[in-house]
């Protein structure tokens, strides 16, 4: 007795809905997504129970490194502009329209303001080996830091102030940028953390 024939059928799967599905989650996750900024340096940021979130926009960040070297940051770029053209008012210093360029759209700054021009007349690779060794002077002989903190909130009164710092920074350094913010009477600020988990309990 002869076999019967089983007829195949055709295993072709349409994938025009998966490809059209893929392009369009892609597309949602490129245009939701926020870019992380470069920063200068690594910071490892103390653990704490705290699960309140900065805001997103009009915020002041100041990076202080292991070292107590200090950067900060500015989320748009019309008060980056705003706030060098203070600061070279206040020191006295011209910026041409292409240094002014080049400053906004850096995304963290923190060299002495006298070396600020030389500085943005670098090219952008060498800008990140220099600023990693720089940082914002914060003594009582010549308070930039401060300087700079005044000049960003003229621009924006609405900016809220984030410090980041390493979690193995000395006490010292961040009791003197906390100081100079009280000086400044920037008494609110927030301070970023890690979520401490579980097991750090």
């Amino acid at each position: 007795m002869g076999r019967a024939k089983i007829k195949k059928k055709s295993t072709f799967i349409d994938m025009t809905a998966m490809s059209d599905v893929t392009v369009l989650l892609l597309t949602f996750f490129m245009l939701t997504s926020t870019f992380v900024k470069k920063e200068p340096v690594q910071v490892t940021t103390p653990a704490s129970v705290s699960e309140i979130k900065i805001p997103e926009k009009d915020i002041l960040q100041i990076l202080v490194n292991p070292d107590g070297k200090i950067f900060m940051s500015l989320d748009k770029q019309a008060d980056l502009k705003a706030t060098l053209e203070g600061m070279g008012q206040e020191y006295g210093i011209t910026f041409s329209p292409e240094q002014i360029k080049k400053f906004m759209v850096s995304t963290t700054f923190g060299v002495p303001i006298k070396s600020m021009k030389t500085y943005l007349d670098l090219p952008a690779e060498k800008q990140d080996a220099v600023l990693k060794n720089e940082g914002i002077p914060c003594d009582s002989v010549d308070n930039q830091f401060k300087s700079w903190v005044r000049n960003a909130r003229l621009v924006n009164s609405e900016l809220r102030i984030a410090i980041k710092a390493d979690e193995s920074t000395p006490y010292s350094v961040i009791k003197k940028v906390m100081n100079s913010l009280q000086d400044l009477r920037e008494n609110r600020y927030n301070l970023i953390t890690s979520l401490k988990t579980t097991s750090e309990n």
